[in-house]
């Protein structure tokens, strides 16, 4: 499938981005927030849900989840396969499909990790774009599975931005950290094609949302507001 160039960036590539998170992750401030509050009251994430994220956010994001059991979708590209083998570990479970390729597949066996009663996460605008774009693969799972979905995003108060389709986020060592979740929506089983896409606008409203306000707000983490915790 890889050439043997890309073998061995994928190697590289590989090792050095899960090194990268190793070192830098347990220096960072992390704060969460939420628009409605968690069950159980002081769960870092909820189980089984089906959360949304922007792609420029997993460094922090793979950090805070880290070792969860958490399923992500990944493409079968090459940008994908190293995000795999980065994630895979710090203990995530890496599930192959995209839009474009695989898709169905891999929504059958995100809804295997949702009955095993997991939870599930997609980099919504990846693999290439466009950037801050959601697609429909979650409102499709939680219509099939008849199981919540919702948004998060992680704003960093100082990062590396790299100039990459996606803006990618590598944050400096012990800078602030915000995670902001959504509310959770539930996509009925029998949604029509109107109402699916209606709540993928709410889906996209949500991303939307929860990037704003962790952008806006990433600034007071270690206030009595955002207090720190520990991952």
């Amino acid at each position: 499938m890889f050439s043997l160039r890309e073998r061995i960036l994928l190697w590289l590539i590989g090792w050095s981005g899960y090194l990268a998170i190793a070192l830098i992750g347990p220096t960072l401030r992390f704060s969460i927030s939420w628009e409605e509050e968690p069950s159980p009251r002081d769960a870092i994430f909820e189980k089984p849900v089906i959360y949304s994220f922007w792609h420029r956010a997993v460094f922090p994001a793979a950090w805070m989840w880290r070792k969860q059991r958490i399923a992500v979708m990944v493409s079968r590209s090459f940008d994908g396969e190293y995000i795999a083998r980065i994630i895979e570990r710090l203990g995530f479970t890496a599930v192959r499909g995209s839009s474009s390729r695989g898709g169905s597949g891999a929504l059958l066996g995100m809804k295997s990790v949702l009955e095993e009663g997991e939870t599930v996460a997609f980099t919504i605008d990846g693999p290439r774009g466009p950037k801050f774009v959601a697609k429909p693969g979650p409102v499709t799972l939680s219509k099939i599975s008849g199981l919540p979905m919702a948004a998060f995003y992680v704003a960093l108060g100082d990062a590396w931005v790299l100039r990459t389709w996606d803006g990618f986020m590598i944050p400096k060592p012990f800078s602030k950290a915000l995670v902001r979740l959504s509310r959770k929506v539930v996509v009925p089983a029998d949604a029509n094609e109107t109402q699916m896409h209606e709540y993928l606008a709410r889906l996209q409203a949500s991303l939307e949302r929860v990037t704003a306000f962790a952008e806006e707000n990433v600034g007071q983490v270690g206030s009595g507001e955002f207090p720190v915790v520990k991952r």
